[in-house]
């Protein structure tokens, strides 16, 4: 063989090796790029579920707050309306006229007052005289004071064991503990 054939020869063989080593190559090259895909598809799905879950959590709490707020501002306007239900209602206690104001206090009397007791109007009650007539006062030995400080209307009782108050504002604050509730649905049902 001559030179020229020797040196085609390995020319050939040269050429033969180099496509079979890119040829290699490319094949590995398909398939680096093809695990790298089947690797990126599925980091892609766990993000994806991971952002999903994420989003859900993040939506549900932030229902859940907006539920909250809801109720809480639905429950803050309820007490405004009983707040206004039991401000009408100190408001007529300091309106009534003598006849009712002077028997709803015969009433307290009859129910709250024991032996001896001194009674302390507060300054805006002015059926005092009225009041100190009733048959209840001299029954119980009841004194009137001379003090009218400034309450909500109503009274005092001051006895030797203790002392009631029976201020409008008193009665009203006992009256709504114990009725709320029933004036809560009585107003807005079961909202």
């Amino acid at each position: 063989m001559s030179r020229e054939d020797i040196v085609a020869r390995v020319l050939s063989d040269a050429e033969r090796e180099a496509e079979r080593i890119l040829a290699d190559a490319k094949k590995r090259a398909e398939e680096i790029v093809s695990a790298a895909t089947s690797e990126f598809e599925q980091e892609l799905a766990e993000v994806e579920r991971e952002a999903s879950s994420r989003a859900k959590l993040i939506t549900d709490g932030r229902a859940a707050t907006a539920r909250l707020d809801s109720r809480k501002l639905l429950l803050s306007e309820k007490r405004r309306v009983i707040d206004g239900i039991y401000t009408r209602a100190l408001a007529t206690l300091l309106c009534l006229n003598e006849h009712d104001s002077v028997a709803f206090v015969d009433k307290l009397l009859r129910e709250n007052a024991e032996e001896g007791d001194e009674i302390v109007f507060s300054e805006n009650f002015v059926y005092a005289e009225q009041v100190a007539a009733l048959p209840v006062v001299r029954e119980r030995g009841l004194t009137v004071g001379g003090e009218r400080p400034a309450l909500s209307g109503g009274l005092i009782l001051r006895g030797k064991n203790s002392d009631k108050d029976l201020t409008y504002a008193a009665i009203l604050a006992a009256d709504r503990e114990e009725h709320q509730a029933e004036i809560a649905r009585a107003v807005f049902g079961n909202a």
